[in-house]
């Protein structure tokens, strides 16, 4: 099969989150299993600055409202792979500080910023002599392409039999912007309905691609299946429900070539099961001396948190219970960047406590591998997670995941005390008081040595690597095609 990820970032290339993970990892694996492979993505800033070397394929030039907007196409290549990354060049839109935002505002031109992009892939295909089977798009910044080829793009016969898989990777972005806009992006007011790109009175891109995708996807079964409910459904459940039968669950991989402690040039000591007890002190004492914290600690079983603080994450809910779990007798580690009033809190704790709660307040790579390192435990009390990376790094180097049931955490984390092969721990109810009482086990299960190394061993042995997601994808194309007749 012939086929194209689209996707607005891709690591190594350019990343704010876990969809540059997908996009950078799951298209080497299907080259692997023989399949011709492309990616498409802008040409931000960051990739220039990574020092990525590009080359020309040719210019494009995108009508947006009445204005035509002139850029180019440049190709480079995914690191450590053959698949070819094409970039839709426009540096007054995409030569920025930041992908989306800045200082956590969003550009204001970005349904401009990611019309051209869309607009941008199809051009590129017109006139390439490559046509992919399928066009797989993620997220809202490219959901205009199933739209495009199932209304505008139906007259070019190169085109219009294009089939295409649109992931949903978080639906709370959506891709809102005011209805008086919808000229920037192409879009006729024939598609401004209930059944269309309509939103409580807004454009929502989202919407079209739930709408015009041949198939939908999200990045674990659970949150596919709570999408479609009231609670978690963010106003579009209704449009869910109508395409279940279209709709299925995928898990992400995890990239075991970045996150294995064994490999890992991040940390301390590498270690693998054989080693964990060695090299988990080792990174335990390297991550205590980093943050801070009293030599007191060792002792104490800590507790690592990465992640972007956020409601979402139930990082309120955190700030609630830290006082009462540092009577528990644990440490913290905590990192990441977020929403001001909950770094500025976990900021405060962090000042009050600092002989047990270490707190930074950025985005730092080799601070997280070492906390996955050095942590005994890893906490995502998570109100949703569509998937989830962090716990699946955590099973792999050891560091038992304390998490709220939802979404991909509810697929891959099963509760130690109920299930003699449980490889963490589980709570259900969204609350301070469910978080604490879960610590509170798991520092337990922690007392007691043998029963500890066990779940260690068993959470270490997991496999949750790219092949596996990579099979039910190829198996999801296939399908697509199948239907189509192809």
């Amino acid at each position: 099969m012939r086929i194209l990820i689209v996707s607005s970032e891709v690591a190594p290339l350019a990343k704010t989150g876990g969809l540059a993970d997908v996009a950078g990892s799951l298209p080497p694996i299907l080259e692997q299993f023989g399949h011709e492979m492309a990616v498409c993505m802008p040409k931000y800033r960051a990739v220039t600055e990574g020092g990525f070397a590009t080359e020309p394929v040719g210019p494009i030039s995108i009508l947006i409202g009445s204005e035509p907007v002139d850029g180019a196409i440049e190709k480079t290549i995914l690191p450590g792979s053959r698949v070819p990354v094409y970039l839709i060049a426009q540096d007054a839109y995409f030569n920025r500080e930041g992908l989306y935002d800045v200082e956590g505002r969003g550009y204001p031109d970005n349904l401009a910023r990611f019309s051209f992009f869309c607009r941008g892939v199809l051009q590129w295909l017109e006139k390439s002599s490559w046509i992919p089977d399928i066009i797989h798009c993620n997220d809202w910044q490219t959901a205009l392409i199933p739209l495009l080829i199932k209304t505008e793009f139906n007259l070019y016969p190169e085109l219009s039999n294009l089939k295409t898989l649109f992931t949903i990777h978080n639906l709370a972005y959506q891709g809102l912007f005011p209805a008086e806009q919808i000229a920037i992006a192409g879009i006729g007011w024939d598609q401004f309905h209930i059944d269309g790109v309509e939103f409580w009175g807004q454009i929502s891109l989202l919407k079209g691609g739930l709408v015009h995708a041949d198939y939908l996807s999200t990045v674990s079964q659970a949150y596919s299946e709570e999408i479609q409910t009231e609670e978690f459904g963010c106003g579009l459940n209704g449009i869910l429900r109508k395409r279940a039968a279209r709709l299925c669950g995928i898990l992400n991989g995890a990239d075991y070539s970045t996150w294995d402690p064994a490999t890992d040039t991040f940390i301390e000591r590498n270690y693998s099961a054989e080693t964990v007890s060695q090299g988990k002190a080792a990174n335990k004492k390297e991550l205590i001396r980093q943050f801070g914290l009293s030599p007191e600690c060792l002792s104490r079983p800590l507790i690592g948190i990465v992640t972007r603080l956020a409601y979402q994450k139930g990082i309120d809910l955190l700030v609630e219970a830290l006082p009462d779990l540092l009577k528990s007798d644990v440490a913290l580690t905590i990192l990441g960047t977020g929403e001001l009033n909950l770094e500025e809190a976990l900021s405060r704790l962090g000042n009050e406590y600092s002989g047990s709660c270490g707190v930074r307040i950025a985005y730092d790579e080799r601070m997280a591998h070492l906390i996955e390192a050095g942590a005994d435990m890893f906490l995502m009390p998570s109100r949703y997670e569509p998937c989830g990376l962090s716990q699946l790094y955590s099973l792999k180097y050891g560091t038992i995941p304390i998490v709220r049931s939802t979404g991909g955490l509810a697929d891959t984390i099963r509760d130690a005390d109920e299930d003699p092969e449980g490889n963490g721990f589980v709570f259900e109810e969204s609350s301070a008081a469910a978080l604490k009482d879960t610590v509170d086990r798991a520092i337990v299960a922690f007392r007691t040595a043998q029963r500890w190394n066990e779940i260690v061993r068993r959470a270490m042995a997991q496999d949750f690597s790219w092949s596996t997601a990579a099979r039910a994808y190829e198996k999801l194309y296939r399908k697509i095609l199948r239907e189509a007749g192809v």
